[in-house]
């Protein structure tokens, strides 16, 4: 399998691409990553240095892998944080001409906006454009649960709600929708759910929720998700494995007591996941 990931890039710390290809890497999938961002960490600290790529570049940089003959051995697109709407045109560009190469690639969207405790951290015109122009190309998306509920204009929060609002979003466009964050009311406490709805059916699986926000886990999770479900053909599947190695990972971090992923530490976790964690269909 081989993603394009066209993602933000850190020196220091694991997010956009820094946190999505060495991932991909140990379960044995070639990625070409592109770089929309250059910076020395997460923009979390409040401070960081490094330069905005221009949307102009990107596109050369992508023009040049064209040229090399890749774009037809690509199996999926994969984006997550969009600065700004320049870079979206360039994303949507990019998978047109994928597709165009590959007829069967996909194209997986995290559409990063924000969750429900801090609201939305984009720039004001991004939520606007996700939903509108770069959703409905998509073939996955990844919202959680308050970015699910931005897209289709409702509040998800019980189990009907939140299928209700999945099967609005891939009335959009997208055939496979995983919601992450999912944190119903009737839910054990002390937990937080993922829940995934396709053509098959849906599935929901169930993780202790720990009390520590991990940078970059996002990015994680819509990059392992996406691999497995190409690999695999199953979206109950690929939950089981992706939510056993982002919840291992994120432990980890957790008891190292350090801010960014253990990324490293944890690799064994993304090669070989313990699936401690069974996927319950729901529908």
């Amino acid at each position: 399998m081989k993603v394009l990931s066209i993602q933000s890039a850190v020196a220091h710390g694991h997010v956009g691409n820094s946190a999505a290809v060495f991932p991909l890497q140990r379960i044995g999938v070639e990625v070409v990553p592109v770089h929309t961002v250059n910076f020395s960490n997460h923009t979390g600290y409040g401070a960081w240095r490094g330069p905005l790529i221009p949307p102009s570049d990107v596109a050369e940089v992508l023009l040049g892998v064209e040229e090399r003959g890749v774009f037809p051995q690509i199996d999926a697109v994969l984006s997550g944080y969009q600065g700004g709407a320049g870079i979206a045109d360039v994303i949507i560009d990019a998978v047109r001409r994928v597709k165009a190469a590959n007829p069967a690639a996909v194209y997986a969207c995290d559409p990063v906006m924000g969750n429900a405790r801090s609201g939305c951290f984009v720039a004001p015109e991004i939520p606007d454009l996700l939903r509108d122009r770069v959703v409905p190309v998509a073939d996955i998306i990844t919202p959680n649960q308050f970015e699910l509920g931005f897209l289709t204009g409702t509040e998800p929060s019980t189990l009907e709600s939140t299928l209700a609002s999945a099967d609005l979003a891939r009335a959009m466009g997208p055939s496979t929708v995983l919601v992450t964050s999912v944190e119903r009311p009737d839910r054990p406490e002390g937990t937080i759910e993922m829940l995934v709805v396709d053509d098959s059916g849906a599935w929901i699986v169930r993780t202790p929720h720990l009390p520590f926000k991990a940078n970059g886990s996002g990015d994680v999770t819509a990059a392992l998700f996406t691999a497995h479900l190409g690999q695999t053909g199953k979206a109950s599947v690929a939950l089981e494995r992706t939510a056993s190695s982002v919840f291992d990972l994120i432990d980890l971090t957790y008891k190292s007591g350090q801010r960014e992923l253990q990324l490293v530490q944890a690799q064994e976790f993304y090669a070989s996941p313990r699936l401690q964690f069974g996927a319950e269909q729901v529908r």
